[in-house]
Order: C-alpha cells, then structure tokens, then sequence
C-alpha cells in the first residue's frame, strides 16, 4: 500500500457515488476513468466500493467477445431494477492484442448496445488533490519516523532499503528488488502474462478480481430451490459498513447458489422470528449506507431465551449463521456454540465478522466501521483546529471507543495532536503536572496551538471535562481552552471505501468457511479477521482466551506499538 492511493480512492468513490445520483435520475450510463497507466488498483477498488458494474484493468485485459458480456453485466441491473449503470477503466487498459480501450471507446459500445445516453468522466487529477485521508496521514507519520531511524541507524556504505506497507506493518524491501518487480509489471503485461502480472500485485489484488467478477458477472441471481439457507444478523453497536457487508452477503451468498435471510434487530429479533428472504435486488442501495438496515441490538441472549431462538432456528430452516458486528455479537455467536450439546439446533457453522468502531474484536487487527471513525475525527478535529487558528488555544478531544484507545490515537496521529490518554495507559497526576508544565513553556515559547486526544474512558474521574479546566486553570491567561466531545458523530455518514472493501472481503471468505463446511457435511464456527493483510479464521473455542473479558477487548493490541511514534512527533526536541 503506497501512500495517497487511500486519498485518491475516496476521491474516486465520492465522485462514483455522486454520479449514481445523476445517472439514476435520468437513467444513464456513466464511463468513469481513473489513474492508473500500469496499475489497476484504484481501478479494481473503486469498482469494488463504488458498486460498479464493470471494470477494466491493465493486469487483467479482457478477453475477445468483452463488449458483449460488458453490456450483458449492465442489462442484468436494469432488469433488476437499477436506473443507472457504471464502469470503470483505468487509463493504461488495453484488450489482448495491445490496443488501447479508451473510455471514449467504451461509451460508444454502451450506447450502440444499450440504446441510451452514455456520458465519460474523466477525473484526472482530481485524484490527487484534497485533504489526505486519516489512512494516509497515520501511515504517512509512521512511515517517515522509520524512515529517519532507518536513516539514523545506517552501517555506512550500505544502500538503504525501500520502506513500505504490507498489511499494517511497515516492511523492509531491497531497492532493486523493488525496482525490478516494479518494471516487470508492463513487461508482463506487454508479453501476454497476465498471470504474472496479478502474481505481482499480491494475494488480496487477486482476490480483490475475483470478488469483483463475481459480483458482476454471478452464476445466477435467484436462490436456487431446495438451497442452503444462511442468516444475517447484526449485534453490538453500530458501525458504518454494517450494510455494505449484508449486501456483499446477499449477491455474493446468492451466486454460490444459497438462500440468503436477514435477520432483523439482533438476536431479540431472532428470538422473535423476524427472518425473511433478502432477494438480489433487495440490496441494490446497501452499499453507500450508512446504518443497518437489518437493525441492531446490543442485547446478548439470556439463558431462559435459548429456547425460543433454538424453535426459531428450525421454523425458519436456517441452516447457517452469519453474524456481521461487535462484542456483544461475537459473545452471543459464541454462546450459541457453546449451548450446541443442549440445543441440537445451534449445531451449524456459525462465522463472526469483525463490525466495530471501537476496533476491539479478536482475531482482527482492523474491524469494519473504524477507519470511517477515524476519517470522521480527523475531517472534524481540522475543522476544530481552523477555529483555533486566529487565537492562542489549547483543544481537548474526546472519541469513543470505550476501553479501547485505537481511535484515539490513530485519531491522534492523523490530526498531528500533541497529547493522548488512553485506558491502555492511564492518566496520572504526575504525568497530567508534567504536561500542564510542559504546555506553559511550549506556549512561552511561541505556541499557538495545542491538542490533546482523551479516549472517552481513559480513566472515570480525570474526565474530558477536568482536563479542559485543569489546562484553563494552569494557562495564567496565556492562552485559552475549549473541549469537545465528538459522540455520535463517528457512527453516522456513508462507509469510507477501505470499510466498504474490507466489508466485502471478509464477508467473502466468510461466505467461503460456511460453504466448506456444509461441503463437508460439519459444522465447526470460525471468527475472522484481518491479519497483516490476511484473512485468518479462528476456532469458535479460542475466542475467550483471546479477549480481557473485563475490559471487553484483545490482549495483545498490535496499534499500541504505534505509542513511540506520536511521542516522537509531538515533542519538540530537548
């Protein structure tokens, strides 16, 4: 993962995401071209969290007859009910023969075949411009400080190494390793080794293309009769994503030849029976949601109501479970589980996938909904710092997250904040004394602002609301403090596109272990997650071990080792 292609992908959904609403109101056909000469990633991407109906790529040119199964793909959605169509090329795309297929090409086909208007988009540069996302700042920040301790601790006469991500982990590549990969890229290409070529880009890349072709070329788009039959259920809190994931569930479930059920608000509603059949078109507009629209509730299953949800089980058929949520979730899947040998019905594969802003579930080192958070907090703690801008000010932030400090201090590395409090560590009288001295002589010294970052339970009596007067208190007049508790507002708005991908491709391989098993005729349930740019699925049975059952989060917290870098950022030097 490079830096900026984060940024330039959420400038490509926004834009996707705006031409849907014109494209729909006139029923139109829209030919979107982003960057990408040799590289088809954000193409690929975009088409992904866009929910688009076509892609081309360089990578992976299509093959002779493409035309056809292009406009095949764009008369389904409108049988199904779609009023507008997408597709998106990347700049380099060309077919098989080397001949470029440009986007103006690419509308001609659509409105010769489709018989309706079809218009291009070309954004250029618009891709590169903007705000960087929160991804792009907190991963810029850590990169740049391995890259001066790399610097700092060279042997002499050595060539340095390329930095960069893999996953969530910066990594150490040769410089002409990395050079050579780079150039065999086109070379493959140009040769005809498509294989090759995607070999090169990775294992999600890959991954990434075959999702996408199946969502828009799916073996069918009807339930099967006599099928499997899977339920989606949402628990714990909301997390933006919720919808995208449901929806990935339904077409992808769908194509695999299941019948797909939503379960409507949580467990409580299991309880209830509030189960029905979700149709391909059902979740035309999921996608760019916000929200849950199966509900949620954070309500884990007593023992008394086991029962009732075992009768609802079986009335409804239900031979899988999917549970797509939080904490509250995951203990009520594996509740479930455990209560298989009382309750016969419980025995089918059940999979949890990781939803939560507070990025606390195990088995996941990133859960659907909190790169939104993040990207929510750094768009309103700039807005936050401009306000200070014209004044000598110091700001306290307050984010959610409970017991879990991740936001806050990825919050705290994308906003540049000087200070964070976490639970992980505590806030102590000497460390808070240490930090009011510090501030008063950093402003002395010609500070004009200062912000500090507060987990919202980073300690139950030096409160958001203490912190900001303590500072006021201290300022002697030199400068002014305001607080602000952000709430609500990390919960709402669309999916960023990293949630809206990581939504369909962990739901993908969930989708994966539940066909496994009914293939096998077992019943064995997994928790997945992301695990330095893996999927892995863990045993049903290791969950417990893997959590602090207290504090409702995982012991071993790979972000925390991220505490060196914002410390190194925000002071300066002695």
């Amino acid at each position: 993962m490079t830096i900026g292609a984060d940024t330039a992908l959420h400038r490509i959904v926004d834009a996707i995401d705006a031409l849907a609403s014109t494209a729909a109101s006139h029923q139109r056909s829209f030919v979107v071209e982003v960057m990408g000469r040799h590289c088809g990633y954000l193409a690929l991407m975009s088409a992904i969290a866009g929910g688009c109906d076509y892609a081309i790529i360089p990578e992976q040119p299509p093959a002779e007859g493409w035309e056809e199964r292009m406009c095949t793909a764009l008369r389904r959605g409108r049988v199904e009910g779609r009023r507008d169509s997408m597709v998106v090329v990347a700049e380099g795309a060309c077919d098989r023969t080397g001949q470029p297929i440009t986007s103006e090409y690419v509308r001609r086909v659509l409105e010769e075949n489709l018989h309706e208007d079809a218009r291009v988009t070309i954004l250029g540069h618009v891709q590169r411009g903007g705000s960087p996302s929160s991804y792009d700042r907190w991963a810029s920040t850590w990169l740049g400080y391995e890259a001066a301790v790399e610097v700092l601790t060279a042997t002499p006469g050595t060539t340095g190494p390329v930095l960069g991500f893999r996953g969530n982990r910066v990594t150490r590549v040769p410089l002409i390793e990395a050079v050579a990969k780079t150039r065999q890229v086109p070379q493959l290409i140009a040769a005809g080794d498509y294989e090759g070529a995607m070999d090169l880009r990775g294992g999600s890349f890959k991954e990434a293309a075959r999702i996408l072709a199946e969502l828009v070329e799916p073996s069918r788009i009807d339930a099967p009769e006599q099928s499997k039959r899977i339920g989606i259920i949402h628990a714990g809190g909301l997390a933006p994503g919720m919808n995208a994931a449901a929806r990935a569930a339904v077409r992808l479930g769908i194509s695999r030849g299941h019948t797909m059920l939503g379960i409507r608000n949580g467990f409580p509603g299991l309880r209830d029976g509030e189960v029905s059949e979700i149709a391909w078109s059902d979740v035309e507009s999921w996608l760019a949601e916000g929200g849950a629209e199966l509900g949620v509730r954070r309500t884990v299953p007593s023992v008394d109501e086991l029962y009732r949800i075992s009768r609802s089980l079986e009335e409804n058929r239900i031979d899988a479970l999917l549970m797509i949520g939080g904490w509250s979730g995951y203990e009520s899947a594996e509740l479930l589980h455990r209560e298989r040998d009382r309750f016969p019905t419980f025995g089918m594969p059940i999979v949890c996938v990781p939803a939560s802003l507070d990025n606390n579930l195990p088995g996941s080192e990133l859960s659907i909904g909190a790169d939104t958070a993040l990207n929510v907090i750094t768009e309103a703690v700039d807005r936050i710092k401009t306000s200070g801008s014209a004044a000598k000010r110091a700001f306290v932030v307050e984010t959610m997250g409970r017991y879990c400090g991740y936001l806050a201090l990825m919050g705290a590395m994308s906003t540049g904040a000087e200070r964070v409090y976490l639970h992980e560590e505590g806030i102590s009288l000497d460390a808070l004394s240490a930090d009011v001295e510090w501030l008063r002589q950093s402003f002395a010294s010609g500070r004009k602002l200062f912000l500090a970052i507060r987990n919202e339970n980073a300690n139950p009596l030096y409160t958001t609301d203490f912190l900001a007067r303590l500072l006021e208190q201290e300022s002697h007049g030199t400068y002014d403090v305001r607080q602000n508790i952000l709430g609500h507002m990390q919960q709402g708005g669309a999916p960023s596109p990293f949630d809206r991908l990581l939504a369909v491709r962990l739901v993908s391989r969930a989708l994966d272990l539940i066909g496994t098993e009914f293939d096998a005729g077992t019943s064995d349930s997994y928790y997945l997650g992301l695990v330095q740019s893996k999927v892995s699925a863990v045993p049903m049975e290791q969950m417990m071990a893997e959590m602090d059952l207290r504090l409702h989060r995982p012991k071993n917290q790979w972000w925390l080792a991220l505490r060196p870098v914002l410390r190194a950022v925000a002071d300066e030097p002695s």
